[in-house]
């Protein structure tokens, strides 16, 4: 365990120590493909249907695919609503607004929550704008864009689901990288006649600074050996504690709450009985001792974030 000790005096950090970490990149061969495959389906498309996470509304959302698709109306569905703090819902959709985007709709794909919201809109948004080369097709195509693992293929599971009562018609992973290519097209509404184009998760070459970069980790959008377990799990326990989220202490059996990532971590471990034996050397010989396996206890944290056991988070700051 490499991480120090992060308490700082008697408080809370009021900032997460970036220093030493490297900002994520993962940009493999299938995102340049995919959003090559994207621009050259254009011509096809009528509408935009992008999708992200609801607790990073603001954070890691991919300018490349914004400058590119941007040409077309557009709808923002921040999915996994049933994971996010939802109480300063007005003020993420005035600060959307204000950065351009008048057509937001939150949704929960487990439950199929706000999903007939989305049929409509998008109807809307193609009527009232030209359909370039074509005027003459009934059909509607709408291209599902977003960063890996935001539940784009779960968006067109769902919408078909409620509209056409079928069942899932594109791939779904817990893991980013699921969807490797745009795929055909998906009918998901016989009247309006709707398609969905599935496409793979994007991201930014370059994302914009060190915490985004945590923000997309902890999501789930960039696959976890990248950042390190460990500090993904460092940054869980800030943002839980910055927010007063203590229900961790009560999902492990821990004493209190505590910012120190290497002694929460050692208590998961212990409370779940994730040890490990190792060898230690000693001046009279190998000795085997059993030790907390902070990497396991570090995934299994975030993977109780993940599932929303350790409480409903806004990642973004709303200031």
């Amino acid at each position: 365990m490499r991480l120090a000790p992060v308490l700082r005096g008697l408080g809370w950090r009021e900032r997460f120590d970036c220093r030493g970490l490297e900002v994520a990149r993962w940009f493999p061969g299938h995102m340049a493909k995919g959003l090559k495959d994207m621009k050259s389906r254009l011509r096809a498309v009528d509408c935009i249907l992008e999708v992200h996470d609801a607790r990073i509304p603001f954070s890691g959302r991919n300018p490349l695919l914004q400058e590119a698709l941007g040409i077309r109306p557009h709808l923002l569905v921040l999915n996994k609503m049933d994971l996010a703090d939802l109480t300063h819902k007005p003020q993420v959709l005035k600060r959307l607004e204000q950065q351009g985007f008048r057509h937001v709709v939150f949704t929960d794909c487990l439950k199929d929550e706000n999903v007939m919201k989305i049929v409509p809109i998008v109807t809307e948004l193609i009527s009232n704008n030209q359909r370039y080369q074509r005027s003459e097709n009934v059909e509607s195509c709408i291209m599902v864009i977003g960063v890996p693992n935001v539940g784009k293929s779960s968006v067109i599971n769902s919408v078909r689901r409620r509209h056409l009562k079928k069942g899932k018609a594109s791939l779904v992973g817990g893991a980013p990288g699921v969807t490797r290519a745009v795929l055909t097209k998906i009918q998901v509404c016989e009247r309006p006649l709707i398609f969905l184009l599935d496409t793979p998760g994007v991201l930014s070459p370059q994302i914009e600074c060190i915490e985004t970069g945590l923000k997309l980790a902890l999501c789930g959008a960039i696959k976890d050996h990248l950042v390190g377990e460990e500090i993904i799990a460092d940054y869980l326990l800030y943002a839980l504690n910055c927010q007063k989220q203590f229900s961790y202490v009560e999902h492990y059996g821990l004493p209190n709450p505590c910012d120190n990532v290497e002694m929460v971590l050692k208590s998961i471990a212990l409370h779940l009985g994730k040890t490990q034996r190792v060898k230690v050397l000693t001046g009279t010989g190998n000795v085997v001792m059993t030790s907390p396996n902070y990497k396991a206890a570090a995934c299994e944290f975030i993977h109780s974030f993940r599932k929303g056991l350790l409480g409903k988070v806004m990642l973004d700051q709303l200031e």
